[in-house]
């Protein structure tokens, strides 16, 4: 209850503080695949501008996306070692990340979604598309995309260079550099970032006189390395690459199991590639993509007997995009994708699948109606053809823009969920386990909301949205028993239970976001600005079943985030506050709190124009918290360092 007085109390105090010069509809959001105004869309959009994300404590993109109202990162650990990214109650499978409009969910497992082979410098902003769009990019876009604009790609990106190096406590060492220039027909981009630490020193816990848990560090060193670059041929062809590399080498204890025996350590390397060719003349516009994602990854599940799992999964995209206008108030789009995932495992076996999609929309724009309306069909090997409708529409007012949207998803389950451990024999009872028959998840949105500016500087969202899902996939305990009729699955254990991947019927997901953003100049050299958000979220389903994700999300979640600018000053405060169902595992002595408050900042001072000093301060209050059950978060943690650039 004290949560939510505070978060009652923070709206009605929010207009008694600042004022927000809101420019976000200055913005052509690419993320809506037509570019438009964000008042246009009919759609629940966030954006956060690199420069927001420099005044943040924040060394990953999931500690800047855990910031955005709608979005929660279910972390393992600090500093982006890993997060399951979820949005509007969904499962973290089915939130769409983009590079540069280009998908790379990873094939083999949603977890892996939040690497991200990004580094900070080079990102010019995020577009957080809250709900449904598969009727623009195919399957997993249920909760919602996410798209991370470079700046090589963004086109309207200036000439910056920035490098920043951290020390902090547990022999943390973080840093970064990265530089983009503009010169007419060429576009260079590149960064490093670094971030190591020996993590912070759990102590043994002493389960029962037979059982005695080893303490152990939660260590990481993960590393990104990017280039892109784009060079205009001629007057109306743009030929662009990218590449990048990220490598993570992290403690990985408890991460996936609560088993007294998990001494798990994990190895991930995925490198990303990305082509384009876009033709841009004055009656229409045409890019053609070309991605390739690689990932390996070796997980040591314990030193203490052989438990090594190795994988290797390949993701090959290509699209094909046409944009024509047709008059002042109406523009199509189409296109077509093929792709193809590939995966080569010890305990999932190999496989691949074949995808083919294509898609048509329109945008019309009369007065202050916009309507836009998408189809798109999707032939997948997992779940042979499907539709996907939408439809889009907004009223624009001077102070008032009114908004609403309707459509459907899908996703297919990914190679965890289909094969995990169906190659190994004499399973032990408690794991996972695949599911080869899985049918594909099919869900339909609709979401209508108001955005009022009160006041030129002060924007309030509030948007109500449901989603209707059927077949959702999730891991149910079952036993040996019922799992025996099931094809191509591994060896069992006699009358053992396990979590067996199953499709669950008739889940009802529905809510309530609420949005302020305001800022303020103060004089000549300083401003404000403040972002505040509220999301209510309750999941039911008519089976009753208790699954292990379904049900994982948040029921009250609140982002708020702060940043005071000066000449010489800076101080960015972001917080958390987090309501769930609480859980315990005895057998790890580990317990899941029902709500816990998370409080970071950072202050910087620039000692000149070009370079200064900055202090992070992590989890301010010292709060013991967990995300994951039995993955524990870190304590109070400090870093300061120095930042330089022009």
């Amino acid at each position: 209850m004290r949560g939510i007085i505070t978060i009652l109390t923070c709206f009605v105090c929010v207009h008694l503080v600042a004022q927000v010069q809101f420019s976000a509809d200055t913005i052509t959001l690419q993320t809506t695949q037509i570019p438009q105004k964000l008042s246009e869309t009919g759609r629940s959009i966030s954006i956060i501008t690199s420069e927001e994300i420099a005044s943040l404590s924040a060394t990953s993109i999931d500690e800047v996306l855990q910031t955005v109202v709608g979005v929660e990162i279910q972390s393992r650990g600090g500093f982006g070692v890993q997060g399951d990214i979820q949005m509007r109650g969904s499962t973290f499978t089915q939130v769409l990340i983009l590079i540069d409009g280009m998908k790379m969910n990873d094939p083999l497992t949603g977890h892996f979604n939040s690497y991200i082979p990004v580094t900070m410098s080079e990102i010019e902003r995020i577009e957080v598309l809250r709900g449904a769009a598969s009727a623009m990019y195919g399957a997993d876009a249920v909760g919602g995309v996410i798209n991370i604009i470079t700046k090589t790609f963004a086109q309207s990106a200036s000439d910056a260079t920035h490098a920043e190096i951290n020390y902090g406590e547990h022999n943390l060492v973080a840093g970064q550099i990265g530089a983009f220039r503009n010169r007419g027909k060429l576009r260079l981009s590149g960064g490093i970032q670094v971030t190591q630490s020996d993590g912070e020193f759990i102590n043994e816990v002493v389960i029962d006189t037979n059982t005695t848990l080893e303490a152990y560090y939660n260590f990481f060193d993960i590393n990104t390395v990017g280039a892109s670059a784009s060079y205009g041929l001629m007057d109306q062809v743009r030929l662009s690459v990218q590449t990048s590399f990220d490598h993570r080498d992290v403690g990985a204890r408890y991460w996936y199991t609560a088993s007294a025996f998990d001494k798990s350590v994990e190895t991930i390397a995925n490198w990303w590639n990305r082509v384009q060719v876009a033709i841009v003349s004055d009656k229409s516009s045409t890019d053609i993509n070309l991605a390739h994602k690689q990932n390996t990854d070796e997980f040591v599940f314990s030193p203490d007997f052989p438990s090594t799992n190795n994988h290797v999964s390949q993701y090959t995209n290509l699209t094909v995009n046409h944009l024509r206008p047709i008059s002042d108030h109406l523009t199509l789009k189409g296109g077509i994708q093929v792709d193809r995932r590939a995966i080569e495992s010890n305990d999932r076996g190999d496989h691949n699948d074949m995808h083919y999609g294509g898609y048509a929309m329109g945008a019309y724009q009369q007065n202050q109606w916009n309507v836009i309306a998408s189809l798109r069909g999707d032939y997948d090997d997992n779940y042979q053809f499907e539709f996907s409708p939408s439809v889009n529409v907004s009223y624009v007012m001077p102070q008032l823009v009114l908004r609403g949207s309707v459509g459907k998803s899908i996703r297919a389950a990914d190679y965890t969920e289909r094969f995990v451990s169906n190659n190994l024999t004499n399973l032990s009872p408690g794991r996972n386990l695949g599911n080869p028959d899985l049918l594909a998840e099919r869900s339909w949105s609709q979401e209508i909301g108001v955005d009022y500016t009160p006041i030129e500087p002060w924007r309030l969202s509030v948007t109500g949205f449901s989603r209707q899902s059927s077949n959702l996939i999730d891991f149910v305990s079952a036993n040996e028993g019922e799992i025996g009729s099931v094809s191509e699955i591994g060896s069992l254990q006699a009358g053992a239970d396990y979590f067996f991947a199953q499709n669950i019927f008739d889940v009802v997901t529905s809510g309530v976001e609420v949005e302020s953003n305001y800022t303020r100049t103060l004089g000549d050299n300083m401003t404000f600005s403040w972002t505040l958000g509220y999301t209510l979220m309750n999941t039911t389903n008519e089976e009753d079943i208790i699954s292990v994700y379904i049900s994982s999300h948040a029921k009250h979640l609140v982002a708020n985030r702060v940043v005071l600018r000066g000449k010489n000053l800076s101080i960015g405060v972001n917080s958390l506050y987090k309501q769930r169902e609480a859980r315990v595992a005895s057998s790890i002595n580990s317990e899941l709190e029902e709500s816990y408050w998370l409080w970071n900042t950072r202050i910087g001072y620039d000692l000149t124009d070009g370079a200064g000093i900055h202090l992070d301060v992590r989890n301010v209050f010292d709060k013991a918290y967990q995300n994951i059950l039995g993955a524990q978060m870190p304590g109070r943690w400090l870093m300061g360092g120095v930042h330089w650039g022009f």
